[in-house]
């Protein structure tokens, strides 16, 4: 668990202990979640791509010929570069969704 997501636990924590006592929890400004959440993503596109930068490296190493590089360690490495990006995508995928879904609603 990152420190930005134990961070956002314990605020909605207190947020939601606050609505329990009948106190109303101050609201982020809009811009500090919008900044929140583009670095949020932001964070999590370097490191996809961090992920798959190592394990093209690792993968080119095994095949010059680098006897401290294991076959199995190579495999395990491309297909967390692999299942990282999917997952990525999907992310991607929801957020398009969300926004059709959003711009489609009648005011």
């Amino acid at each position: 668990m990152t420190t930005t997501n134990v961070t956002q636990m314990i605020a909605e924590m207190r947020a939601l202990a606050q609505q329990a006592q009948g106190i109303t929890p101050n609201q982020p400004p809009v811009q500090d979640v919008n900044s929140e959440f583009m670095n949020l993503l932001r964070d999590s596109i370097n490191k996809v791509s961090e992920t798959q930068k190592q394990a093209g490296q690792m993968a080119e190493r095994f095949d010059m010929g680098d006897k401290n590089v294991d076959l199995a360690e190579v495999m395990v490495n491309l297909q967390k570069a692999n299942v990282s990006f999917q997952a990525m995508t999907q992310v991607r995928n929801r957020l398009v969704t969300a926004y059709q879904e959003i711009m489609n609603m009648q005011i």
